[in-house]
């Protein structure tokens, strides 16, 4: 079990987290530089919280109450977590097994360093490397080294950041499988953190939106991909199109950036901020109707399963006016805020039906594809 509710203020940024976890994977989800690796290593040890408490499995890591006496900080090596960091952080001087080894308190004896070392290995596929170092192993197998270590040291919770940044993909795919295996043989909190929506959707249970120091929800990871009620979580999520909403009437709401309205099902919140729409669920339409917009395609781009398609509002308000409203002057940006992102299945798609530059068509924005939120 683990109860977090820290405070770090660094002038420039200010972490303040609250949450809790059981016997579960949660996943810190969020953009590089939110706070989500600050809060692991508060957690580790390695960075000291300005205010706030850390308890895991019962255990008090750090308690800054009032009174010098009362307060609690325990060193990295008391805390006994693993934390395994983006580049492994691998003793480049020591052999794999001496690697392993290094995660073991220092009076085991050598029986037990032998019989853990030998339990790792297998459990890694790594017999045979015993006596190679890092240098010599590929990144996979580092990695690989580097869970071992962890789990030799029996640790009370395990902490994962970006385990996979710095491989290729299918060198990834198959380390995911070995990864899966092992949180399904774990017995207690794990905390991975990712910038990846479908990789911390395979990994976890929970997960905790993270934005500028903050969490802004937590929720299953049904409840944050199907009902994200934050701006950073609709983009997290994998939601291709967000922008600014004015709330109209309890059924419409005003897109002042793409010059349309929209008639929503459900009830539109009376301080709704953000309106967001799937690329993926977008319809095209043989003409006018509800929520459809006569568009034009003034981009594409392929993917090897996908085209992806930049559509323009054919008929919005105040054209030429609008992109004199966008506040980044950034060209690019100024582009994504004016445009439609429309994701094709090319596999379901003809080549003769799929969206060319320059086409004119109708594009219809079903319910199932649209969020509304107010921060």
């Amino acid at each position: 079990m683990l109860d977090v509710d820290i405070k770090k203020d660094l002038g420039s940024f200010v972490l303040e987290v609250a949450f809790q976890a059981g016997n579960e994977t949660l996943g810190f989800l969020g953009a590089s530089g939110c706070g989500k690796s600050l809060s692991l290593r508060c957690i580790a040890g390695i960075e000291k919280p300005d205010e706030g408490k850390i308890v895991v499995n019962g255990t008090t890591f750090f308690d800054k109450a009032r009174g010098k006496k009362a307060r609690i900080d325990l060193s990295p090596q008391e805390r006994k977590t693993a934390l395994l960091f983006q580049n492994y952080m691998l003793f480049p001087n020591l052999t794999v097994a001496q690697n392993v080894v290094a995660g073991l308190p220092r009076d085991a004896s050598k029986e037990e360093r032998d019989r853990t070392v030998a339990e790792q290995l297998k459990r890694f596929g790594l017999l045979g490397m015993e006596d190679r170092y890092p240098v010599q192993l590929s990144g996979g197998q580092q990695q690989r080294v580097a869970l071992a270590r962890m789990l030799a040291a029996k640790p009370g919770i395990l902490m994962l950041d970006e385990p996979f940044s710095a491989l290729d993909s299918h060198l990834k795919s198959s380390l995911e499988q070995n990864l899966l295996a092992l949180f399904r043989e774990y017995e207690g909190t794990i905390l991975y953190v990712s910038h990846d929506i479908d990789e911390a959707y395979r990994f976890c249970d929970r997960i905790a939106v993270v934005n500028a120091g903050k969490i802004d929800e937590l929720g299953t990871k049904e409840q944050v991909i199907k009902n994200p009620t934050s701006l950073a979580a609709i983009k997290l999520s994998g939601c291709k199109n967000t922008t600014v909403a004015q709330y109209v009437d309890d059924h419409t709401v005003y897109l002042p950036d793409w010059g349309v309205s929209l008639t929503c099902t459900g009830v539109v919140p009376k301080d709704v901020r953000y309106f967001g729409a799937r690329a993926f669920l977008l319809e095209r339409t043989d003409g006018p109707g509800p929520n459809t917009f006569r568009m034009q395609v003034d981009r594409v781009s392929d993917s090897r399963w996908e085209r992806s398609a930049m559509l323009s509002f054919c008929d919005a308000d105040n054209t030429p006016q609008r992109i004199h409203d966008v506040e980044e002057e950034d060209v690019t940006m100024k582009y994504l805020k004016l445009h439609l992102h429309w994701k094709v299945d090319k596999l379901k798609v003809p080549d003769h039906e799929l969206p060319q530059e320059g086409d004119e068509l109708y594009i219809r924005i079903p319910d199932n594809g649209m969020y509304l939120v107010n921060h």
